[in-house]
């Protein structure tokens, strides 16, 4: 009898963990694409605080993550004397993450603006250290960052307004909005504050000129900044615990008697969650007509408080005009839609991560797994996916920070390509971000499986990806909206900025991948044109509905096929740029895939045509 069982009775081997090093410096594709985008003085500051950052991301913040895991919020109603607390109770860890967001200038960065137009390229490569390793708060962040981009719009357009007719909003008012904004882009811990965005009630979120039953009623005599007083219930609110938040709710119409369904009736409002409890605006504070009614039970997200909130006279400012408010909300949604896709790249480069490490840990057949090709053919399929994706939220962050940062034709050229990328990148990331983290948990075995792993939470988190700011379906539709829209000039724009990227390619070295992507463009170009997408009538209208979804993915994969091909002929490019770029056009034009669909309900001429070039105005 051997002594190896007789105490521990485990056996002598113990299966070395995957370990996380520096997040950034593993990284090749971000700093790849950091060392291209940026001027090389701006480049070493950039670099230098994002090793750093690295290193934060991989050692003290994941210890803070899992303590958000492993401490979910709690709900207390009421205090053991029987008064309405309605206290979300959140882990230690949780409220430290409030403060790194601040002191690291997460949202500040794009608001700042000291980078110019790369602001938030340089705002985007933090956030994707920051989101596997936030325990979640990547979530208020979203929505902080887009409060503060709707914030910022209305002080804007009231400041360009100034002495001009129509609706405008009181000094009170106006100061009030400057003071959120203030804190929404504040560094200062004891400052920055946290938004919420409401727009979900009992019948979806989906369809808010629909579904939204909250009314807003004016005050007649408004004793501070408020407006109106809104009451409702909001069904589905995230970062329960937020400072502020921006929401919907219907305004009476005078001209129309009571408040009337659609997007009519709509505007867009903000409020505080707490107002001082007296009127010298100093001391405690209570909770502005709002009652939590309970915290959700979710499948992930855990660690972030979620709860429905009844709203009971809740003092709001009204930002938009009424019959705007859908439009208004669609500035802070296209925002959020992007740290989606940022968070979804950041959940696959984690993954990939520990799964690499691992690789060269597990013993199997005497050999580690990173000596066996499968494995590493496994590996190398989800990194092109990782790879794609960054290179296209990293895009689409230059891009919005052109608008936001640049003048001219730079600025102008800009808008049209976000309209149709952000919800592109949204709905094709999530999707990615899921499929990755679920092959990632398999590369582990049994372990993947663990909970005290630290690895399911990975895949249960990476699920909410293609729900929020819209599931799969609906920024498919909002794509297909984006082309009707305007008789196709946003779809030109894109296909046309892809084609020039491709024309820059040396096609004796990308070899046929080029030609794929050619011919995915021109399909999606011909289903535009001949798909009837600019008519919401007859078979073929109906037929171009139900393929949506199949449009909208062949068409961000191809755009994505062509930055990666941009990025693989920068002078600073890799040999694995190329490889990444041929392998991920290799699967554009795979029988029964999106290309296939969009194919079946055209004409016979067939996606193997690299001539097609249909117009789509």
């Amino acid at each position: 009898m051997t002594d190896e069982y007789r105490s521990a009775r485990t056996g002598g081997f113990v299966q070395e963990a995957p370990r996380l090093t520096n997040t950034f410096v593993q990284d090749r594709t971000l700093r790849s694409m950091l060392r291209r985008f940026l001027p090389a003085a701006m480049h070493v500051q950039v670099e230098a605080d994002l090793i750093r950052f690295g290193e934060l991301c991989a050692g003290e913040l994941v210890a803070a993550a899992l303590s958000c895991e492993d401490n979910p919020p709690v709900l207390e109603q009421y205090s053991a004397w029987g008064a309405r607390v309605d206290d979300v109770r959140t882990c230690p860890a949780w409220r430290s993450m409030k403060s790194v967001c601040a002191t690291e200038g997460l949202v500040a960065t794009a608001y700042e603006r000291a980078y110019g137009e790369a602001s938030r390229v340089v705002q985007a490569a933090k956030l994707m250290l920051f989101a596997p390793s936030s325990g979640l708060y990547s979530c208020p962040v979203a929505m902080t960052d887009g409060a503060a981009k709707a914030l910022e719009g209305v002080i804007a357009r009231e400041r360009s307004s100034c002495g001009h007719s129509g609706r405008s909003l009181s000094r009170l008012a106006l100061d009030e909005l400057r003071r959120a904004f203030e804190r929404l882009t504040s560094r200062d811990p004891a400052l920055f504050a946290t938004s919420g965005q409401w727009m979900t009630e009992r019948m979806g979120g989906s369809d808010v000129a629909a579904a939204t039953d909250t009314h807003a009623t004016p005050l007649s005599r408004p004793a501070n900044a408020a407006t109106h007083e809104l009451s409702g219930y909001k069904w589905f609110t995230s970062a329960t615990d937020a400072d502020m938040a921006i929401t919907l709710a219907r305004v009476a119409v005078p001209e129309s008697g009571p408040r009337v369904a659609g997007n009519a009736s709509l505007a867009a409002f903000f409020l505080w969650t707490k107002l001082p409890a007296n009127d010298t605006g100093t001391g405690s504070l209570r909770a502005n007509g709002l009652t939590v009614e309970r915290l959700k039970r979710k499948l992930g997200t855990r660690q972030l408080p979620t709860g429905e909130l009844l709203l009971d006279r809740a003092q709001a400012i009204q930002l938009s005009d009424v019959g705007r408010g859908v439009p208004e909300i669609m500035v802070l949604a296209n925002v959020t839609r992007l740290h989606n896709a940022i968070s979804s790249v950041g959940i696959m480069r984690r993954i990939l991560q520990l799964c690499r490490d691992y690789s060269r840990r597990r013993i199997v057949d005497g050999r580690p797994l990173c000596e066996h090709s499968l494995h590493i053919h496994t590996l190398a399929k989800m990194e092109v996916e990782a790879r794609a994706a960054t290179v296209l939220v990293l895009h689409i962050a230059l891009l919005l920070g052109r608008t936001e940062a640049s003048t001219g034709d730079k600025a102008a050229d800009a808008e049209p390509l976000l309209r149709i990328l952000t919800p592109l990148a949204k709905l094709l990331t999530a999707k990615q971000a899921v499929q990755v983290a679920s092959e990632g948990l398999e590369a582990f075995g049994g372990a993947g499986y663990l909970e005290d792993a630290g690895l399911p939470m990975l895949l249960r988190d990476a699920q909410v990806l293609p729900i929020w700011e819209g599931t799969t379906n609906v920024n498919a539709l909002d794509v297909l909206r984006s082309v009707r829209g305007n008789r196709g000039s946003v779809l030109r724009a894109l296909i046309d900025d892809a084609r020039t990227k491709l024309a820059t390619v040396d096609t004796s070295i990308a070899g046929t991948g080029v030609g794929a992507v050619s011919q995915a463009l021109a399909l999606c170009e011909r289903f535009a044109a001949e798909g009837a997408l600019f008519t919401r009538e007859g078979n073929t209208a109906k037929a171009s509905g139900v393929l949506a979804r199949d449009f909208a993915m062949l068409l961000a994969r191809a755009y994505a096929a062509s930055l990666l091909f941009e990025h693989s002929t920068w002078r600073g490019a890799s040999a694995g740029d190329i490889v990444t770029a041929r392998r991920w056009a290799s699967g554009l034009l795979l029988e029964g895939g999106h290309a296939a669909a969009l194919a079946s309900i055209l004409p016979p001429l067939g996606i193997a045509d690299g001539g097609l070039s249909g117009s789509a105005a």
